[in-house]
């Protein structure tokens, strides 16, 4: 039996916040943007097609979950959210609060100039905040 085993990449470019029912909720460690990534605890899987039903509608639901938190918290004029994984193929999905005015606003935030490290006690705040909407 295969275990689940995060992409060296995911890993690299984000930290743990919590473990959810099905996913691994990760913060990206760029803080021009609220980016959150939900990644299945599930091995093999690259597409959300690949998953039972029941894993289908749990990624669904604390998506959901997930992006009104992140929406709540910020007051984001925009919440994306996206299942791309051209490069890193393990199945995970990005939700990001957009406000007019960020950083590349209206565009997308994948390759815009370079990633601006959270500094701890913003990044501490940001996971309180984030996992306080989650639980509430």
């Amino acid at each position: 039996m295969d275990t689940f085993a995060l992409d060296e990449r995911l890993a690299r470019d984000s930290e743990l916040l919590v473990h959810l029912g099905l996913c691994q909720l990760r913060l990206i460690k760029d803080s021009r943007w609220p980016w959150l990534v939900l990644v299945p605890k599930r091995p093999g899987i690259s597409e959300v097609f690949d998953l039972t039903p029941l894993d289908q509608a749990v990624l669904t639901f604390e998506q959901n979950t997930v992006a009104a938190a992140l929406k709540s918290v910020t007051g984001a004029t925009k919440i994306n959210i996206a299942a791309i994984g051209n490069i890193v193929r393990q199945l995970h999905v990005h939700v990001i609060a957009r406000t007019e005015g960020d950083a590349n606003w209206p565009g997308p935030v994948w390759g815009h100039g370079t990633a601006v490290p959270y500094g701890e006690d913003k990044r501490h705040v940001f996971q309180h905040k984030i996992l306080e909407a989650i639980h509430s």
